[in-house]
C-alpha cells in the first residue's frame, strides 16, 4: 500500500510540475503579447490603450495566480507556504488593483464619449 501512495504522490507532483509551468508560460506569453499589442497600439494613438493593456496584464496575471495556487498542492513546509501564500496576496492585490483602473478608465472612456 505504502509503495502504491509513493507512486500517487510522484505522479501528482509531476502533473502539478507541468500544470504549474504551462499557466506561468501561459501567464507570461499573455503578458508580453498584451505589451507589444499595447506599444503598437501606443505609437498609432489609440485611445483604448490603457484599458486593453490593463485587461491583458489581468488576465496573464491571473494565469500566474494559477500557478501558484497549484504550488500550494506540493509545497511541503510552513516556510514555503508562507512565501507561496505571499506571492498569491501580492498577485491577487495587482490583478485587483488592475480591475479597478480597467473600470476607471473605462468610465472615463464612456464620458469622453457621451461628451
Amino acid at each position: 500500500m505504502g509503495m502504491i501512495l509513493e507512486t500517487l504522490e510522484t505522479v501528482l507532483e509531476y502533473l502539478v510540475g507541468i500544470g504549474i509551468l504551462l499557466f506561468e508560460y501561459v501567464g507570461v506569453g499573455i503578458i508580453i503579447v498584451s505589451c507589444i499589442v499595447g506599444l503598437v497600439r501606443f505609437i498609432k494613438h489609440d485611445e483604448e490603450t490603457r484599458i486593453l493593456l490593463a485587461k491583458g496584464l489581468a488576465t496573464g496575471l491571473e494565469f500566474k495566480l494559477g500557478s501558484e495556487i497549484l504550488r500550494t498542492v506540493v509545497v511541503r513546509e510552513w516556510k514555503e507556504i508562507s512565501i507561496v501564500a505571499g506571492i498569491i496576496l501580492l498577485r491577487a492585490t495587482l490583478t485587483f488593483l488592475i480591475h479597478w483602473e480597467i473600470k476607471q478608465e473605462e468610465k472615463d472612456h464612456i464620458s469622453k464619449i457621451q461628451a
